[in-house]
Order: structure tokens, then sequence, then C-alpha cells
């Protein structure tokens, strides 16, 4: 079934029959004047003095427990640059509807209007109350990397940039199995990451908390080596000793991971690397390299992009509704590496299972192999499986407010509500 779509469907998609994508819902019964009385006033009064004896309690009485912000300035939206917070309302809205669809968290998109990193994380701090959860979208490199960070040390809730965390977790889960597949342990591999903005460090980091040793990261200027003195201090850990050619990078290299465009690399360096390497080409829309062009050179490579016209495609879906689900359901303080680890595990163990009837109806029997080795976003088990690891992970890691915690009933939980 084609993808593609026309200006024109998305234009009329976006504007009817009401324009966006969401709207408000309410959960309680307003039939009645009693019912008025108990949903505002007098009634409301208890629960808000309630709150204000023990803020925990807002967990018990508001819709802070499943409620996450999407928020962006709109300074590095996919595809689209820096094209200023209001512009990038449809995407954020996406974003919410996302989150509804595939975890059901409720989410408030929230475009701010504001550059300047003491400003931006004053307006997020003060609206946090609101919220169970902060998702980060589409706010550039490197000033997302100093946002999330003092978002995560000063709020007590979790904070997570999507575009970071999101595609670090999904291709981890996918070099997980791709390795196996190959029988290459992760500590042997050589791996190339072409881009350094916000997903390519995030993506590194995690790779080298898995076991990569041997790690080779480039920007527009070339390979990012001790030599250079035009590094920002996010950069900077991951400098080589020596500098290289892009050709020289690739020789011999087990991995190559795409996040710039097209373009940024070819099948002249795909032809220099080991046999049968592991390809993702993530610029989107257009991959750095074609499926087609690489295995024409490596035919037994394993190659993933972010198009959903190609096999082993990495969307973030497959992991940030989940990933909060699991989060805001045991009430967690921050969203760790131990659970963003335990959400790639769940990710790539998902893939070996054999796919559901009524699955393939949608995606074909699909099978654990080269062009299948992480989950189709349609899978209904992402749910159960990646929210239950983190969910598990923060309890472990003490992280969550919630402390009696049966992994069993909570599982069953999500399965009834999928």
């Amino acid at each position: 079934m084609s993808t593609k779509v026309t200006k024109e469907e998305a234009l009329e998609y976006h504007k009817l029959p009401n324009p966006g994508k969401v709207a408000i819902a309410t959960t309680t019964v307003l039939q009645t004047q009693r019912d008025l009385s108990l949903a505002y006033t007098p009634g409301v009064a208890f629960p808000c003095e309630e709150i204000k004896e023990n803020p925990e309690a807002a967990y018990d009485y508001t819709s802070k427990r499943n409620l996450v912000a999407v928020i962006s300035n709109g300074t590095a939206v996919l595809g689209l640059g820096n094209i200023g917070a209001l512009a990038s309302k449809p995407v954020m809205e996406g974003k919410a509807v996302l989150f509804k669809k595939f975890a059901a968290v409720d989410s408030f998109d929230i475009e701010v209007d504001e550059t300047d990193i003491d400003k931006f994380c004053e307006i997020v701090k003060a609206i946090s109350p609101t919220f169970g959860g902060i998702n980060l979208e589409d706010i550039k490199a490197p000033e997302c990397f100093e946002i999330e960070k003092r978002l995560v040390e000063e709020l007590n809730i979790p904070v997570m940039h999507d575009d970071q965390h999101g595609t670090a977790i999904i291709t981890t889960a996918a070099l997980m199995n791709a390795s196996e597949m190959m029988n290459k342990k992760v500590e042997d591999m050589k791996v190339v990451v072409i881009g350094a903005g916000a997903a390519a460090i995030a993506c590194s980091t995690m790779y080298k908390e898995l076991g990569v040793k041997n790690l080779i990261m480039t920007d527009s200027k070339g390979v990012i080596h001790k030599g250079r003195n035009d590094l920002n201090k996010y950069k900077k850990d991951f400098m080589c000793d020596e500098d290289l050619t892009l050709l020289e990078a690739f020789r011999d290299a087990d991995m190559v991971l795409g996040l710039s465009k097209p373009g940024s690399f070819s099948t002249e360096h795909i032809a220099v690397m080991a046999e049968e390497p592991i390809i993702f080409a993530l610029a989107n829309p257009t991959p750095e390299v074609f499926p087609d062009e690489i295995k024409a050179i490596r035919p037994k490579a394993i190659v993933g992009t972010g198009r959903s016209d190609f096999p082993n495609q990495v969307n973030n879906v497959l992991g940030f509704p989940f990933i909060f689900r699991g989060a805001l359901d045991v009430q967690t303080r921050k969203i760790n590496m131990t659970m963003k680890m335990a959400a790639a595990r769940a990710i790539a163990n998902l893939a070996k299972q054999e796919i559901p009837s009524e699955l393939k109806s949608i995606t074909g029997d699909l099978s654990f192999g080269r062009e299948y080795i992480i989950p189709v976003p349609f899978d209904k088990r992402l749910m159960v499986e990646v929210s239950s690891a983190v969910a598990a992970s923060a309890v472990e890691t003490g992280v969550a407010r919630i402390k009696e915690f049966n992994l069993e009933k909570y599982r069953e939980k999500l399965s009834k509500m999928v």
C-alpha cells in the first residue's frame, strides 16, 4: 500500500472535520447540578486542600498521573529546520496523537516562542506542576543538551528529549539484534557515525554504554579528532586520536549510522566496509544511500532507514509512547540510562517473537531476519513489553514513587489496555 501523500491531501487532513489533530475530552459525568457541584465549586475545594497538604495527592485527584507535555521551540523540526514555534505546532499535535493512540497517554502540545536557554528552562519549570512527564521535541543542538540536562536535574518528573533518546533506543535495539545475527560482539565492532547533532550524540553515548569501544564520529567538517580546536564539549567526548579521511574512517567498519543528509556518504565508502556491514541510513525522507544501492555492493548487509516503505524502519514511535507509559505508571522522577537500555532490550526481544496473526494482515508474514530486526510500529505487544520493562527498571533503580510493584499484575493491566 502506497504511503505517499499529496500536499492537498495533507492540508485537508489537518483542516477537516475540525482544524488540527487534537481536542480535550472529559473523563467524569457532568449532567446534573450535583455533578457540577462535585466537578467545580464547592466540591473541587476538597481535592485542592488535599493537594495543598500533600503535593503527591495530585497523582490521585488530577490528570497529572497520565499527562505529558510535548514541548518545542521549533528550532530543529525534522526535515524543515528552524521554522519557529508556531509552525512546529502541527508536528507537536501529531506527537500528542501518537502518545494517545499508541499508549493511551494524554498530552498537551506546548509551543514556546523562546530560544534563550535560561528563559526556555524557566518557562518549562514554571508550567511543570501540570504534568507527569515532559517530552522535549525538535530543539536544536547544542542547546538541546543543556536544556535537557537542566530540566532533568531540576524537575521531579521524567524529562526526555525524544530526538536524542528515542533514536538512540531504537537503533540500539536494532544494533543488538543485527550484531547477534552476524555473530559479532559489539565491543569488537568498528562503528562510524555520520553526523554530530542531538540524535548522533545520544546514539553514540548509548552505543558506548552497550559496549562499543571503537567509534568514529564525523560532522560537516570531517572526522572529529583530537587535533581540532572547533569542537563543542559534547563532540569532544567522541574525539578519535588521529585525523582520517572519510574513506579511511569507513575502511573495515562493521556499522555506519547515518544521521546527516543525502549523499553524506556513498557507495564508494560502503565498498570498503566489512563484507556483512550494518548500515542505518536515517536521513529522512531521503536516506544518505538507498537500500538497493547498498545491496548492490554488499548483498549481505543489514539495512535500516527512517522510511516506512523499506524494511527495518527506525521509527521513534516504537519507543517514546511506551517509555512514558511505564514511567508515568510508577510515577518516576527520572528516565535514566538503565531504563533506556531496558526499553531497547525489550524492543530487540520482541522482534524475535512470532508475529501475531492479526498483525500479519498489515505487515505480511515477517520473521526475525536481516529484513526484520526491529518490530513494526503497529505491533500492539510493544506497550506490554516496553512499558513493563521501563516501569520495572524504574522501580529497581529507585527513581519510582510507587514502591509496591507487581510486574505480572502490571503486564496483565497493560494487556487489557491493549
